[in-house]
């Protein structure tokens, strides 16, 4: 609790003289002498309020509402967005999460149902800039033998062939020297200053925040390592750095060194900057790890404090599937098969096996990351939650009724549900376009909408994910919360005063107390009513074993758990052939205040929200009724859009 808050709960609770009794009664018995006159409790009672002012929302110095986003999108300056046929750049990208209207890569009418808050345009670091510049023919370009032969397939209609001969020899590092865009060379460095010129254009504090950042791609034989970097500063400082690429000498794969990097911006500039990992599904087991691949050993405490120190967000929702958990990894938590992608690594060069899905999930990340912080004193799983899109089409489109897909290919169409995403036949590995999930957003409890004050909520990790729906979700820990404080239209009020938000430490327990939670729930205002309201629990125990626990905390209706414990599924109003369904199920808030009934004090652990929608449409159910196709079997057609809220972590004294 900082000191703000601490003057808010002082002048709610009592006047400032009677705690002064109740702490220091030597005070109030007789006068305390100071160079400006004594001081007793009846001259200090008189210049306190009794009370708390009339308007409960005077002198409110909290975030009021969330900010939703995107951290994770790229445009035609990308290789690999660009090659998939992706011809917005920046400056449209912007004006799209602005709520303009733009034309899409695929020739199409685009505009959000409503304005994001707030962007990151992250183009991957390698080789940014280079697609666009070749199909512009640009002349330095020309001038290679290898870019006259692709730039002249590309308009003679052969850019299909040219694109697959482009990404195939970057892959296998056959690219030409004389074309590599590269920090250091005047071509990357061009598109690395139309990139901080476009965010610096957009801009708008307090009404949209345009941040600079770029996408590390590191892909360490086909396991996906990805960071997205995001700097909280303007160009004046992100400008005198170009981003750390993953070739060598100038770059490295190794996450250990784009710390190093990040270390040395902030000593170089005085800034501030972040990265956040993404799609650890699609790492086979390399994300989240006890033994580090890159070494073959046990991570150590330079790892932990280092990823704990520079990653406290994780992406753990987007297009490329949901990463909250897996059924093999929470056999006993019906919603933990959400839009799951666990056939390989992200080039499917490898298959998945189950021994792999432990270091790739979130809840059994932040289950290990008790286990290491007991054995090495620090956490390097102790982040928060976030959801991005990822899309490489330019447009940041999370809803299922508007989903513009993850590539300009796969743009809306009657066909792109049944062509493959990507494929090896060779192990008999397939994700179908259909897979693609329609997600996420980053929704941030941020005071106010500009660079600093949004960044700061990311480091404080006061935010949370949401696979596409703008529900207003609140998660606060505490002591000392009751039952009245969630008869209250301003929940937050008790819950920053009594408590911490979503992100937050909890440390050792008061006598004879258990952690209690605050926690509400608003259906996005055009979207679907609330399900119910689950709080995760995990936990390590004093033989040095992690445990997970899944609580129905808030639901709607007056369902009554079964015999097993489990809630009765809410029902489902969705009329498949017509993608269409009805508010008559559900509720349209949830809130509750929950206590622990297994708490140990001495026992490490973590809580986090989970809130869950009626079932709605999924977008291939849009499709099927936009285009008149029929799909197969296999395919969904319904979905329960959720979010994730950031942890509140417990930890014992000593």
């Amino acid at each position: 609790m900082d000191i703000y808050h601490l003057r808010d709960a002082l002048l709610r609770s009592a006047t400032v003289a009677g705690l002064l009794l109740a702490t220091c009664p030597a005070w109030t018995q007789e006068a305390v002498h100071t160079d400006v006159g004594d001081i007793d409790q009846a001259g200090v009672t008189k210049v306190f309020p009794t009370k708390r002012p009339y308007s409960p929302y005077a002198g409110r110095n909290f975030p009021t509402r969330p900010l939703f986003g995107d951290t994770h999108l790229h445009t035609a300056l990308s290789l690999d967005a660009a090659a998939f046929g992706a011809r917005i750049g920046p400056r449209d990208a912007y004006k799209f999460a602005k709520g303009e209207e733009v034309t899409a890569s695929s020739g199409q009418p685009a505009k959000l149902s409503r304005p994001l808050d707030f962007l990151v345009v992250a183009d991957h670091s390698d080789q940014m800039g280079f697609f666009s510049d070749l199909i512009a023919g640009k002349p330095e370009i020309l001038e290679s033998a290898q870019g006259r032969v692709w730039y002249d397939m590309l308009k003679s209609g052969k850019g299909g062939a040219a694109a697959v001969d482009i990404i195939k020899s970057f892959s296998q590092g056959t690219f030409p020297k004389e074309l590599v865009y590269a920090p250091g060379t005047p071509a990357y460095r061009s598109v690395w200053e139309g990139i901080i010129a476009a965010a610096e254009e957009a801009n708008d504090p307090g009404h949209f925040t345009a941040f600079i950042g770029y996408e590390w791609t590191s892909l360490a034989k086909g396991n996906n390592l990805h960071r997205n970097v995001i700097f909280r500063d303007g160009g004046a400082k992100a400008g005198q750095v170009e981003p750390y690429t993953t070739q060598p000498p100038i770059g490295s794969n190794n996450p250990r060194d784009l710390w190093k990097w990040l270390q040395n911006y902030e000593d170089k500039t005085g800034g501030d900057v972040l990265a956040i990992a993404h799609n650890g599904n699609l790492s086979n087991g390399t994300m989240f790890p006890i033994i580090e691949s890159f070494t073959g050993k046990e991570i150590d405490r330079e790892y932990a404090e280092q990823r704990a120190r520079w990653e406290v967000l994780y992406e753990t929702t987007q297009m490329k599937g949901d990463g909250e958990s897996h059924p093999y990894l929470s056999p006993n938590d019906e919603f933990a098969n959400f839009e799951k992608w666990d056939k390989g690594n992200l080039d499917l060069s490898a298959k998945k096996t189950p021994d792999m899905l432990e270091f790739e999930y979130t809840r059994s990340a932040l289950k290990n990351g008790l286990k290491l912080e007991a054995k090495l004193g620090v956490n390097p799983y102790k982040f928060g939650l976030v959801g991005s899109t990822d899309s490489h089409t330019g447009l940041s489109t999370a809803d299922d009724d508007n989903f513009f897909g993850k590539v300009s290919t796969s743009e809306p169409s009657a066909e792109r549900w049944s062509h493959p995403f990507i494929a090896n036949p060779k192990l008999g590995l397939k994700i179908m376009g259909w897979e693609t999930t329609a997600s996420g957003y980053a929704a941030v409890w941020a005071q106010e909408n500009t660079r600093a004050s949004i960044f700061d909520a990311m480091k404080r990790r006061e935010t949370y994910a949401t696979t596409g729906p703008r529900m207003v979700v609140r998660f606060f820990g505490g002591f000392d919360f009751e039952e009245a404080d969630a008869k209250t239209r301003s929940p937050a009020i008790a819950g920053y005063t009594k408590g911490v938000p979503m992100g937050g430490d909890l440390t050792q327990a008061p006598a004879g107390k258990v952690p209690t939670f605050l926690v509400a729930a608003l259906k996005d205002p055009i979207g679907a009513n609330l399900d119910r309201y689950q709080i995760i629990k995990g936990w390590l125990d004093a033989a040095g074993d992690v445990h997970e626990q899944v609580y129905d905390v808030a639901w709607s209706g007056d369902r009554k758990p079964g015999a097993d414990g489990k809630l009765p599924p809410v029902g489902n109003t969705v009329d498949v052939p017509n993608a269409t369904w009805t508010n008559t199920i559900g509720a349209p808030e949830l809130i509750t205040v929950w206590k622990d009934p297994n708490f140990d004090p001495a026992q490490r652990a973590f809580y986090y929200g989970r809130v869950i929608e009626i079932p709605t449409p999924r977008w291939t159910a849009y499709d099927a009724k936009y285009f008149g196709i029929k799909m197969t079997p296999d395919v969904p057609m319904t979905t329960q859009e959720r979010a994730y809220t950031s942890p509140i972590w417990y930890t014992p004294a000593g």
